[in-house]
């Protein structure tokens, strides 16, 4: 037998509820099970496999990852991550336990001999809090509690309403339910150690802690109550609300109000809910919105968000619409950013100023909350509303100091790939803000635009005879497509450059969705950015693929220790890049209205658009000696491009009977 086995019953309070919230059930029984990706639903933690406790090619295993329970419908074998790991690797229970606590990274408790004492005794404080409750329960039908069930019946709780949430109330006495309890021949010290009583310091006779409240259970997963929290009618009272203290077995930053309920209607699929208070958790759940959950009077910590999460992948933080809501919603983001992963996120509705959704049921009922509910927001709309929301921006400082507060925000989540993702959404989010018109006009070229209309560049291609070099046989695009990686591989190699060529690679279109995200991270990241920490953004494959074409890493500029000749290049190629395709926009703008009959107009627009890529005014003969000209579109062009507009022009003077 192992030496475990009588250690069984020794261990401290609460160790096997903190060790199955730790763990994912699916996590544990994945690792010797293949999924059945048809049948399973990972969002909702319903997983299906064929059984590992009898050979069959079915997936009729089934993990309720939510209630953390297995069941195989074939062998009818069932339990949870603890049996689980003692079936399939043979051990004992506490070896099982072990084996579990090394994974979700907790110490195995040392050996205590009082443990069974502790356990009984926090069953023998639950047991307590319970007849509190019946006690609270009675008092709510005397009548000192009139004012109270007036209050309730305001805010739509009934007698019906009243008895489901189990509210009670404490009468203004100081030994009410002391008394009350001690009389059935409870202990003193267990009222007191419940949280019910407390000592005096000067030695006194204990007195209640809840007096002239209405009162509220709070129960833990398993249905236990756990603590009491008491709202307050008297507008004088130091605190509105007010909680059990710490107790043997209430610890408040790992609760949640509302729990049991709660993961049995999320685990029928309603959306879960966290809600400031009580009051909004019963409107929420008499509306109709079962799968509603509270923290008890403090931000949500650490563990109450692992909690949610065991739940709901993407819990709905429904916040009053004040400061303090709002506030807290930022804090709530901060917390969960270096937590989240893919499928497990949080959203947040914001309610209207001053409301919160107990407010908004009775006003407009549960389609009102539901429409609260359908349009909240991801967590990046509320990090880029914290960074963004009355600011101006009308300065490269101002702006500097905002790429910073973004990047040290985005730095915090763990997982690299979610990481890239936030850092697209910022960047266009960033993009938009700073270039609002940036789609109306032609990419590189700053060409206006016909409305609806994009220039695409053509299908690449290459002829038998030249395709052994790319470049000379690239059309425009693959042409294009190099310019851009090699404008790229420069800058990953001088970092310190991408700061002066900000607007241009802000305003570029890239061919190529890689080019992009580097294009993007670049941006985020100037001017401290290496090619490691962009790496780890967009992957090591994308750089690789940017720099293996021959052109590209064979560029002079990579080698380059002279920043002004590096600044140089880095200008060349975005000039010609820009020209190129200012030149083909001219072209597509031509053709366009070709297709709509050409006339006179037509004709002496082309004709000053040939005099322009000429580099002449009209008949004036002068030699061309300019590199780039500008067409009648406002569009840079290359002198390489002329003869394209010279043909096009020719096609509608012979074609169209041009004078």
């Amino acid at each position: 037998m192992s030496p475990y086995i009588c250690f069984t019953m020794s261990l401290p309070p609460g160790f096997l509820d903190d060790l199955r919230t730790r763990l994912s059930l699916t996590d544990v029984v994945g690792k010797k099970v293949v999924w059945d990706a048809r049948k399973s639903n990972q969002a909702k933690g319903d997983m299906w496999a064929p059984c590992p406790f009898h050979q069959e090619k079915t997936a009729s295993f089934h993990v309720d990852d939510r209630k953390g329970f297995y069941y195989c419908f074939g062998c009818h074998q069932k339990g949870d991550a603890i049996s689980f790991v003692r079936e399939t690797e043979n051990v004992e229970f506490m070896e099982a336990v072990q084996i579990l606590a090394g994974e979700a990274g907790m110490p195995m408790p040392e050996r205590d001999p009082e443990a069974q004492k502790k356990a009984d005794r926090r069953t023998q404080l639950a047991e307590v809090m319970e007849a509190a409750v019946r006690h609270y329960r009675m008092q709510l039908k005397t009548s000192a509690a009139a004012e109270s069930r007036d209050y309730l019946a305001r805010r739509g709780l009934d007698e019906a309403a009243q008895e489901r949430f189990e509210v009670g109330y404490a009468p203004d006495a100081r030994q009410g339910v002391f008394t009350a309890l001690t009389e059935k021949g409870i202990a003193p010290d267990l009222i007191i150690d419940a949280g019910l009583a407390a000592k005096p310091e000067d030695g006194g006779a204990p007195y209640d802690r809840f007096r002239g409240r209405i009162l509220f259970p709070i129960r833990d997963a398993r249905g236990r109550c756990i603590g009491l929290g008491g709202r307050s009618l008297d507008p004088n009272a130091r605190a509105k609300y007010l909680n059990s203290p710490e107790t043997e077995i209430f610890d408040k930053g790992r609760s949640l109000y509302n729990h049991a309920p709660a993961r049995e209607a999320a685990g029928k699929g309603a959306p879960l809910i966290v809600a400031e208070g009580y009051m909004d958790v019963i409107a929420l759940v008499q509306a109709g919105l079962g799968a509603s959950v509270a923290p008890l009077g403090t931000a949500i910590t650490e563990d109450q968000l692992r909690l949610l999460w065991r739940i709901s992948p993407e819990p709905i933080v429904a916040l009053d619409g004040d400061r303090a809501g709002v506030q807290a919603a930022i804090r709530l983001m901060d917390l969960a950013l270096p937590l989240i992963e893919a499928g497990q996120s949080l959203r947040f509705a914001i309610m209207p100023e001053g409301q919160d959704p107990d407010d908004i049921i009775r006003a407009g009922g549960k389609s009102a909350m539901q429409a609260l509910l359908d349009a909240a927001e991801p967590m990046v709309s509320l990090l880029w509303r914290r960074e963004t929301e009355g600011k101006v921006f009308d300065s490269p400082e101002r702006r500097a100091a905002l790429d910073k507060s973004l990047r040290e925000a985005l730095r915090k989540i763990a997982d690299p790939s979610l990481r890239r993702h936030y850092g697209d959404e910022v960047n266009q989010r960033r993009r938009d803000l700073f270039t609002p018109k940036r789609r109306a006009f032609v990419q590189g070229g700053n060409a206006p635009r016909k409305a609806g209309t994009r220039w695409q560049p053509p299908p690449p291609g290459a002829n038998a005879d030249t395709k052994g070099s790319l470049l000379a046989a690239a059309s425009g695009a693959v042409e294009d497509h190099l310019r851009e990686a090699v404008i790229l591989a420069i800058l990953l190699a001088h970092p310190g450059q991408a700061d002066a060529f900000m607007d241009e690679l802000e305003r570029m279109d890239f061919s190529d969705p890689d080019h992009s995200a580097i294009r993007d991270a670049l941006v985020l990241g100037a001017p401290d950015t290496d090619r490691e920490k962009i790496a780890e953004i967009v992957g090591q494959a994308a750089l690789e693929k940017l720099l293996r074409p021959g052109h590209v890493h064979n560029a002079p500029a990579l080698r380059s220790v002279d920043p002004e000749f590096v600044a140089l290049c880095l200008t060349e190629e975005l000039t010609t890049l820009s020209a190129h395709r200012g030149a083909r926009a001219e072209i597509e703008d031509a053709i366009e209205d070709m297709g709509e009959g050409a006339d006179e107009g037509l004709t002496w627009r082309l004709s000053q658009a040939a005099e322009a890529l000429n580099g002449r005014g009209p008949g004036t003969g002068d030699e061309d000696r300019t590199e780039f000209d500008t067409g009648p579109n406002g569009a840079r062009i290359d002198k390489d491009e002329r003869s394209a507009f010279q043909a096009l022009l020719d096609k509608i003077g012979h074609g169209k009977g041009a004078p």
